[in-house]
């Protein structure tokens, strides 16, 4: 079988320009117990985001278009920049269902990858259906679709754009995912599909973290060649000991060239929670828009160093912090909730949504 990377498939950093970015309407009181907070949070999210790039927003009906664009307008979000799509879904965490967009750098041509979603290690039965999700969208998309064949969740892997791909071993090697692969072969898929030929192996994630370690609440490349780390201060956290050994093994890496990474400390929040459990907040699940970086926050005195750490890292985009203490209700913020669909080399304007 051919590999697509050697046909010229990549996946592009978060930074590259975007044609839209894909979301989910939250809906489901099961994930979110304050589900009008959660709501007024999201609908806070697509009004910061669509001034730098036009939205491609999951609704289930009729009703739930009407509701969004009310809250939408509510916050002075021009909604010309929105477009709904009917859609079933379960759950609003798209990056880890929908597909990921990747581009044929030789054609300068788009294309998704489909991957297996089993709802993060067949954890939770009423979401398996999102993993229809990418297949009902694939006809408007009208975009080459690869296959992969195997589970594979958005969130679990960060590019640099130049083939350097960080993950973890808690969640791409977990039995839950694809017991029959060893880490060679899931290396080989990383490689084949996504670009990625240096392959940064992190260890386990943040406590609260249903996903079994994702990558994006701990550690995101800034640019090709500088990484930020969550790491804890606090010697008696449960996170403080998995993430200092993560920022280790991160000074310790190389890129695709062979040269270190800069590694770049961003502080935690600190414990949120509920009643019932820690929850997974993380400012590492920011979103790079065109033009913005919005990231989340939580009302706790290290909002504003973290907002600090990453102003200082974006310089040419305006760093936002956003409240998402009700959205993490559901176990993950901005990064989870969002998916880029990347504009190729030599595709059209930035201004263009998709055909």
């Amino acid at each position: 079988m051919i590999k697509p990377s050697s046909l010229g498939y990549r996946m592009p950093a978060e930074w590259e320009p975007h044609v839209a970015v894909w979301l989910s309407w939250p809906h489901d009181p099961d994930s979110f117990p304050q589900l009008e907070e959660a709501e007024r949070e999201f609908a806070a999210f697509v009004a910061a985001v669509s001034p730098s790039e036009p939205v491609e927003l999951l609704v289930l009906d009729d009703g739930m278009r009407e509701r969004a664009g009310m809250l939408l307008a509510g916050l002075g979000c021009d909604t010309a920049g929105v477009r709904f799509h009917l859609q079933e879904y379960a759950d609003i965490w798209f990056r880890d269902y929908g597909p990921v967009f990747v581009e044929n750098t030789r054609k300068k041509q788009p294309a998704m990858i489909k991957w297996i979603f089993n709802a993060w290690g067949n954890k939770y039965e009423s979401l398996l259906k999102d993993n229809q999700v990418a297949y009902l969208l694939r006809e408007s998309l009208r975009l080459p679709m690869l296959e992969p064949g195997i589970v594979l969740e958005g969130g679990s892997v960060e590019v640099n754009g130049k083939g350097t791909l960080l993950t973890t071993a808690q969640c791409l090697l977990n039995p839950n995912r694809n017991p029959h692969l060893g880490k060679q072969e899931i290396e080989r898929y990383l490689e084949d599909y996504l670009g990625g030929e240096n392959i940064i192996w992190l260890g386990k994630g943040i406590e609260g973290d249903d996903t079994d370690g994702h990558i994006d609440d701990i550690a995101r490349f800034v640019n090709p060649t500088t990484v930020v780390c969550a790491v804890e201060k606090d010697a008696d956290d449960p996170d403080y000991t998995v993430l200092q050994h993560n920022f280790d093994l991160l000074l310790g890496a190389k890129d695709q060239d062979g040269k270190p990474l800069e590694v770049v400390p961003l502080p935690m929040p600190g414990r949120v929670a509920d009643k019932a459990k820690r929850l997974p907040a993380s400012y590492a699940n920011f979103y790079i828009a065109n033009t913005k970086v919005l990231v989340p926050i939580f009302g706790t005195e290290n909002d504003a160093k973290a907002l600090e750490v990453l102003r200082e890292l974006f310089p040419d985009r305006e760093v936002v912090g956003l409240m998402a203490r009700n959205l993490v209700h559901g176990l993950g913020t901005f990064h989870c909730m969002s998916q880029q669909r990347a504009r190729p080399a030599a595709a059209r304007p930035l201004s263009s949504t998709i055909p």
